[in-house]
């Protein structure tokens, strides 16, 4: 087809596929979302390759894909998000016609990345996610105190990390538990830490010297 041969339409292709793949990760869209994704990427690898290229790359773009989610389910640090991310940039790199093309496939899937965060803001969230973000309802009934002033009461109080801390963790002060956040330092578990910083039940800290 005609429109295949302008260079820019692979922006729009691997911009909405992307967008909806990753959106399907973010939010629960019971699979719509998903299958948007999958025939945007799939129009995109069949308009320039051949069977067994089109194969190949739609798998590493997938690959890609599948590492972003055990990222965010399992591991959560990050690493492999970014090689997942490399993946599909590879994969829509090479499959592009021409340089230009290339250059497009690669921005449109770097905005249609950034552009699912925004579902986050409509829909309703995926628990997959609810790791890397501060969402734990701090209640008594899961052994937290939700008053405001005792949390500033933690302030330079000595505990230790129940879990590791990648920036968020678990913490334990005065047998108590505490989601918690570090300054961007990974704390590994039974680690002794100090409160530095509360704002609200916001808790931010530091790791100390075991005794």
């Amino acid at each position: 087809m005609e429109i295949f041969s302008s260079d820019w339409i692979g922006f729009v292709l691997t911009g909405l596929g992307t967008l909806f793949l990753i959106g399907e990760l973010l939010v629960n869209m019971r699979g719509l979302f998903g299958i948007l994704g999958m025939g945007f990427i799939v129009v995109f690898f069949a308009a320039y390759l051949e069977t067994g290229s089109f194969i190949i790359m739609l798998i590493i773009y997938l690959v890609g894909i599948l590492l972003i989610m055990i990222d965010g389910k399992v591991i959560n640090d990050g690493t492999l998000a970014t090689i997942g991310a490399s993946c599909m940039l590879l994969a829509v790199a090479l499959a592009a016609p021409n340089l230009f093309a290339g250059l497009y496939a690669v921005v449109g899937v770097l905005i249609g990345g950034f552009s699912s965060l925004l579902f986050l803001k409509v829909f309703k969230h995926r628990e997959m996610w609810s790791k890397i973000t501060l969402h734990d309802q701090l209640t008594k009934d899961k052994g937290y105190n939700s008053m405001n002033e005792n949390y500033e009461a933690l302030i330079n109080k000595q505990g230790m990390t129940l879990s590791d801390m990648r920036p968020v963790g678990t913490i334990r002060i005065d047998n108590k538990n505490y989601s918690a956040i570090s300054n961007a330092e990974w704390i590994p578990r039974n680690s002794s830490i100090k409160v530095i910083h509360v704002d609200g039940t916001k808790i931010l800290v530091q790791k100390t010297e075991d005794k």
